[in-house]
Formats: structure tokens, C-alpha cells, sequence
């Protein structure tokens, strides 16, 4: 009776981290969406524009616009700049 009584404490414990641990992969990958490139640009350099003028939405959008449009490797920021609110993506300068 012992025996099976650890192994069903064992059992629920695995499933009781195993779910924990995928709840939290969930939530930052949430957070990883939620805010593009945090690591944003060292050297940044003008590279594109990304969307409509004026653009409509945050920095935020913006860096999203400019990763869906130009890909992650080519934007290390995007911004929404100036009077005019236009959305600009930045590229790391070599």
C-alpha cells in the first residue's frame, strides 16, 4: 500500500511541475510577443519605413510592422517618429 501511495504522490507531483513549468514557458513567451526586440540597437541606423503615414499605432506596432515586413534579423528597433508619425525601422550599424 506504501509503494503505491509514493508512486501516486510521485506521479501528481510530476504532473503538478510539468504543468507549472509549461505555464510559465507560456507567459514569457506571452511577454516575448507582447514587447518586440527588447534588446533594441547599440550602433542604429535608419534602414526602412514600415506602414501607413501617419502610422496609427505605438512604438511597439511599430516594431512589429517592421519585423513582419523586413524580418527579424534585419531590425533591431522600430519607432514611431517625428511630426508626421512615421513608423521607422532601425538595423544595427557595423
Amino acid at each position: 500500500m506504501a509503494k503505491n501511495l509514493n508512486s501516486a504522490t510521485f506521479t501528481l507531483l510530476l504532473l503538478v511541475l510539468l504543468m507549472a513549468s509549461t505555464e510559465i514557458l507560456k507567459v514569457e513567451a506571452m511577454n516575448m510577443k507582447a514587447r518586440c526586440l527588447p534588446q533594441g540597437c547599440k550602433n542604429p541606423t535608419f534602414s526602412e519605413e514600415c506602414g501607413v503615414e501617419p502610422f496609427p499605432g505605438s512604438n511597439n506596432d511599430c516594431c512589429h510592422c517592421c519585423v513582419e515586413k523586413y524580418g527579424r534579423k534585419a531590425v533591431c528597433k522600430g519607432v514611431v517618429e517625428g511630426p508626421d508619425k512615421h513608423c521607422h525601422c532601425y538595423k544595427e550599424s557595423v
